[in-house]
């Protein structure tokens, strides 16, 4: 049962759009550029290599006077050739830089798109941006919308200096998305309500009151179970893959944005652990395990 369950839970967690939304080439000066991205000179396109020996394609929206910069971590059923739009908006209104990336299965990135693969996949891409870009942790916020808050969640939970985290549409863990669970499961996937109690950072949780796939409890778990509470935005009639249309959402982060830079980091500094254990339209697509859940009870 919890072998079937568990790899039932993994398949539906996942789906990459197909075909990709968008190629990426290499230059003659040896640059790499992503097709649909014209005329905009601050954006660096980086092929990664992940400690899984795949190759994420990650790209870095450069703001000319920002203060921070979010690493974005999508929902399951997009690519970043679809993401391009929200990249631009979110970094005029906030004035921060955004890294994004796929996930190894995703778009141009090679492998195959599993729990495992995404935490590989959000390490190579911290890595760069320290490597690149000398992003420290004080500078850095975590996003994570829906099935990313596990890589978001995995990450921040490591990271002691962080200057904040955003949960989007979270899940309290895979299973708990399928089956009203009280206990965590061994055979689970990103188990969120576990790692959740790690993060030192200030949380910020944003969930719609109407979401269809991930119910609301899940937001509300999660930012009971979080250290340092931000003030969340239940966004009223909200459903799973429509937050951002709403003016409250942007309005919220920039308030977030705005108390995370007058908040002073004081905790001592841990580095992050260079070989980690990992044993364990503008409407956009994102998680999938409610496809799954409705074709169940249509078995019954």
């Amino acid at each position: 049962m919890g072998n079937m369950t568990s790899s039932v839970a993994a398949k539906f967690a996942f789906f990459p759009p197909e075909p990709a939304t968008y190629d990426v080439i290499k230059e003659e000066d040896g640059r790499w550029v992503m097709s649909g991205i014209t005329g905009d000179n601050n954006v660096d396109v980086h092929l990664l290599d992940t400690k899984n020996g795949n190759k994420v394609v990650a790209t870095f929206w450069k703001h000319p006077f920002a203060r921070f910069t979010l690493l974005y971590s999508h929902g399951n059923a997009a690519d970043l050739g679809q993401m391009q739009d929200l990249f631009i908006e979110l970094r005029a209104h906030l004035r921060i830089n955004i890294i994004s990336y796929d996930y190894s299965g995703y778009g141009a990135s090679t492998g195959k798109p599993t729990e495992y693969n995404t935490y590989y996949d959000i390490e190579a891409v911290y890595h760069c941006l320290k490597r690149e870009y000398n992003i420290k942790q004080e500078d850095l916020i975590l996003y994570g919308q829906s099935v990313g808050s596990g890589p978001t969640l995995h990450l921040a939970s490591r990271m002691t200096r962080l200057r904040g985290v955003v949960l989007h549409s979270a899940i309290l863990s895979g299973i708990r998305v399928l089956y009203p669970v009280r206990v965590t499961l061994w055979f689970d996937i990103f188990k969120n309500i576990d790692k959740i109690r790690h993060v030192t950072c200030p949380i910020l949780v944003i969930h719609g009151t109407n979401d269809e796939i991930v119910d609301l409890s899940h937001g509300k778990r999660l930012w009971e179970l979080s250290k340092e509470k931000y003030e969340p935005l239940w966004v009223k009639g909200g459903g799973h893959c429509n937050l951002e249309t709403y003016p409250e959402y942007i309005k919220h982060l920039r308030k977030f944005i705005n108390s995370m830079e007058k908040l002073a980091i004081t905790q001592p500094h841990k580095q992050f652990n260079e070989a980690p254990s990992i044993t364990e339209s503008k409407q956009y697509r994102c998680l999938g395990f409610g496809s799954y859940r409705s074709k169940m009870k249509n078995e019954k």
